[in-house]
C-alpha cells in the first residue's frame, strides 16, 4: 500500500523516537534519568480520583456521551473561567470540552484551513502546530520569538507584511518552551491585530497556574471576538495528563464550526473522566499553591544542576520547564548527547522547537527532588 502524500510532509514526533532510544538504553542496563518530558509525576487531587471511581457504577456511565460533554462539565469549565480569569462564558455555546487540547489543535485547523492557506507559527514553539499545518496541506509561516523581545511576537513588523493568505496564528502564553508570560495589555493588542488582519488567533493556555500568580486569558468579557479563541487543559495544572481533558473557548459561531469537525471524529469522553474533571475544576487556589511549593523547591535544585553544566537561565520563567542557554561554543544537541551518553540523563534540545531554539536546552520539573539530586551527583562526578 502507498501511504497518503500528507505523510511525506511530517516526521515521527521527536519524543516518540527519542523515548524509544531511551527505552532501549534502559534495556541494556543504563539507569536513564528523564528530565525532558512535561508529564506531571505528581498525583491528581485525591477527591478527583475518588469521584472517577464513584462514577464507574453510575447508570449510563459506559454508554456514548454527548459530543459537547455533559452539562455539568461545561458548567464547571465556565465556572473555572469565571473564578480564575474573571470571564463570563455561556456553557451552552461558548465552551467545548475536548479529549485533550492537542485534539483541539487538529479540530480548529480542520475547521478553518483550506490547502494553501498560511498559518503563523511561533519559533520557538510547540511542534504540533507545525505538523498539523503540514498534514492539512496548509503552508507554514514562522514568526520569530527572541529573548530580547521577551519571547513575544513583533506585531508591528508582522502587520507590515502581506498577511492576505494567513488564516490562523498560534500563540502560547505562558509560553512553552521559554516560560515567558504575556500581559493583559499584550492580549488586547494581539486581539486588535487579529481583527484588523482578519486572522484567527488561538492562544494555547495550559500553563496558567504553574509557578504563576497571575493567570491570564486572551478572551475578554466585552463580547467574544470571532477572531480569538483559547485552548486550555487539565493535564498540567491538575496532574491529569493521561486523562485527556481539555477545553476550547470562543464565540458561539467559532465553537459551532469546530463542533462540526469534532462530532464526526469522536463520541464524547468517558463519563467517569468527565465526572472527575468536574471535581477538579471546583478546587480552590490552595490546590495550585500546594503544587507550586513543590515546583519551586524542585526549581531551586534544578538551578544548581544547570549551573554545574554551565547553563544560563536568562529571564523569569513560569510553567513546568526551565529554558536554558547552553555554554558558549556548544550546540544544544551536543549538550543533550553528552548528558545522555556520558551521564545517563535525558533532557530536551531546543532546536526541536524551531530555529530560534538552537543554543538552548529544556529541563522539565516533572521529577522528584531525589531524582534531581541523583542527576546532580552524576554531573559532579
Amino acid at each position: 500500500m502507498i501511504t497518503a502524500k500528507r505523510l511525506d510532509t511530517v516526521q515521527e514526533y521527536y519524543f516518540s523516537k527519542k523515548l524509544r532510544e531511551v527505552a532501549e538504553l534502559r534495556k541494556t542496563g543504563k539507569p536513564i534519568i528523564n528530565l525532558g518530558i512535561g508529564s506531571p509525576d505528581l498525583p491528581p487531587p485525591p477527591q478527583v480520583v475518588e469521584k472517577l471511581n464513584e462514577a464507574l457504577t453510575d447508570s449510563g456511565a459506559h454508554q456514548y456521551q454527548p459530543y459537547k460533554g455533559i452539562p455539568e462539565l461545561r458548567n464547571a469549565m465556565t465556572g473555572f473561567y469565571r473564578k480564575f480569569y474573571g470571564l463570563e462564558l455561556d456553557p451552552n455555546s461558548e465552551i467545548l470540552p475536548l479529549m485533550g487540547s492537542k485534539e483541539g489543535i487538529m479540530h480548529i485547523s480542520m475547521a478553518f484551513l483550506n490547502p494553501g492557506d498560511e498559518v503563523l507559527l511561533p519559533d520557538p514553539g510547540y511542534p504540533t502546530y507545525s505538523s498539523v499545518t503540514k498534514l492539512l496541506g496548509a503552508q507554514e509561516r514562522n514568526y520569530e520569538l527572541k529573548a530580547e523581545k521577551d519571547w513575544l511576537p513583533d506585531l508591528e513588523k508582522l502587520a507590515k507584511e502581506d498577511l492576505s493568505k494567513v488564516k490562523i496564528m498560534w500563540v502560547n502564553y505562558p509560553h512553552m518552551p521559554t516560560g515567558a508570560s504575556a500581559s493583559e495589555k499584550f492580549f488586547e493588542k494581539i486581539t486588535r491585530f487579529a481583527e484588523e488582519q482578519e486572522i484567527l488567533v488561538v492562544n494555547d493556555n495550559p500553563y496558567s497556574f504553574i509557578q504563576n500568580d497571575h493567570p491570564q486569558s486572551i478572551l475578554k468579557n466585552n463580547g467574544l471576538s470571532d477572531y480569538v479563541m483559547e485552548l486550555n487543559s487539565l493535564s498540567k495544572s491538575f496532574n491529569m495528563a493521561g486523562w485527556r481533558v481539555g477545553m476550547l473557548s470562543g464565540s458561539e459561531k467559532n465553537i459551532n464550526s469546530v463542533l462540526k469537525v469534532k462530532s464526526n471524529m469522536d463520541s464524547g469522553m468517558f463519563y467517569p473522566v468527565q465526572a472527575g474533571a468536574v471535581e477538579a475544576l471546583k478546587l480552590s487556589e490552595e490546590w495550585f499553591e500546594s503544587q507550586n511549593k513543590i515546583y519551586a523547591s524542585r526549581k531551586s535544585k534544578m538551578e544548581e544542576l544547570i549551573a554545574e553544566i554551565g547553563g544560563t537561565i536568562e529571564t523569569e520563567q513560569v510553567g513546568l520547564f526551565l529554558w536554558v542557554k547552553v555554554p558558549e561554543g556548544k550546540s544544544s544537541e551536543a549538550v543533550v548527547d553528552e548528558l545522555l551518553y556520558e551521564k545517563d540523563i535525558f533532557i530536551t534540545p531546543g532546536f526541536i522547537f524551531g530555529s530560534q531554539g538552537e543554543g538552548y536546552i529544556r529541563f522539565s520539573l516533572c521529577a522528584s527532588e531525589e531524582v534531581i539530586d541523583e542527576a546532580l551527583n552524576r554531573i559532579k562526578k
